[in-house]
C-alpha cells in the first residue's frame, strides 16, 4: 500500500478508545521483554492489523498500520495520515497511545519521539520501539468482527425525540453482551445509559434477534481520508435465552471462518 494512502475499512475489530488510566489500571498485563515487545509488534505489522492512534488532549483518533519494526535501531515505523495537518499534531505530541488486538488479545502502548522518515520510497512516521506494552488476557464477552461485504444490520426503532420512524446500521463487531455499530449519521446520539426497545439483528444463517440495546460508549474517529466514523458499543438488555443462543451460533461460525482464512484452507 503507498505511503499515505487510506487504510481498508476500519470497522474491522475496532475498540474503545484508551487513555493513560486505562495503562496503568493493568498493569498486571505489561510486558517488559524487549525481546517479546518486539515478537508481539512484528506479528501485528504482518498481519496488518489496525492500529488506533490516539494524541492526547485531542479527541480524534487516527488509524494507521505498523510498517515495520527495528530492533537494531529500537524504532517503529506507521503508515502517516492524508492530512498534513493531523501528521503534524503527530509528530510535535510527546506522547500518543495506540491501541490494536493479535490473535484476541488486546493490545496497548504508548509511543514517543515520533517524526517523520523515509520508508520503501515515500514519506511515513517513525517512533521509538515502546519499552512496554500492554497484552490483556481478557477475554470474557470476546468480540468478532462482523463482515465488511456482508454487513450485519441491526435495525432500531427511534424514539419521537429522535424523529421516529426506524433506522439502519450496519455492526462493526459483535460478542455475547453487545454489539457495536456504525451510526455515520449520528442517528443515535452519545448518551452514555440511553436505550433502545425492540432493535432487531438480522443474524445471517441464523435469523432475527430481537433485543433492546443499551449505549455504553460512543467514539468519533478521523480516518485518514479525512472522514469521520462513530462507533457506539451497546450492550444487550434483557436478551432472550433463544437470542443469546443465537448470538453464540453466530460467533462461532465467524470464528470458524477465519480459522479455515488462516489455514489457507479458504
Amino acid at each position: 500500500m503507498p505511503r499515505g494512502s487510506s487504510h481498508p475499512n476500519p470497522r474491522s475489530e475496532l475498540m474503545q478508545a484508551i487513555t493513560e488510566a486505562e495503562l496503568e489500571s493493568w498493569h498486571d498485563y505489561e510486558v517488559e521483554s524487549r525481546r517479546e515487545i518486539v515478537a508481539l509488534l512484528r506479528q501485528i505489522s504482518e498481519k496488518k492489523q489496525l492500529i488506533r492512534l490516539l494524541v492526547k488532549g485531542e479527541a480524534d483518533v487516527c488509524v494507521t498500520s505498523l510498517l515495520a519494526v527495528d530492533a537494531d535501531s529500537g524504532s517503529v515505523v506507521l503508515d502517516r495520515s492524508v492530512s498534513q495537518e493531523q501528521n503534524a499534531r503527530i509528530v510535535a505530541a510527546t506522547k500518543v497511545m495506540c491501541e490494536t488486538s493479535l490473535d484476541k488479545i488486546r493490545i496497548l502502548f504508548s509511543l514517543q519521539n515520533l517524526r517523520e522518515t523515509r520508508f520503501e520510497g515515500g514519506v511515513a512516521l517513525a517512533a521509538d520501539l515502546p519499552a512496554t506494552l500492554i497484552r490483556l488476557q481478557r477475554r470474557e464477552f470476546y468480540r468478532m468482527p462482523t463482515p465488511v461485504s456482508t454487513p450485519v444490520i441491526v435495525t432500531i426503532p427511534l424514539p419521537a425525540a429522535r424523529g421516529g420512524g426506524t433506522a439502519s446500521f450496519a455492526l462493526a463487531d459483535i460478542s455475547c453482551g453487545g454489539i457495536a455499530l456504525l451510526d455515520n449519521k449520528h442517528q443515535l446520539g452519545t448518551t452514555i445509559g440511553e436505550t433502545f426497545a425492540n432493535c432487531r439483528i438480522e443474524v445471517p444463517d441464523v435469523g432475527p434477534v430481537t433485543t433492546s440495546l443499551q449505549i455504553r460508549n460512543s467514539l468519533d474517529m478521523k480516518l485518514l481520508n479525512d472522514k469521520t466514523s462513530r462507533r457506539l458499543g451497546c450492550q444487550f438488555v434483557d436478551i432472550s435465552r433463544g437470542g443469546m443462543a443465537a448470538v453464540q451460533r453466530y460467533i462461532t461460525k465467524l470464528e470458524r471462518e477465519r480459522n479455515a482464512r488462516l489455514a489457507g484452507l479458504v
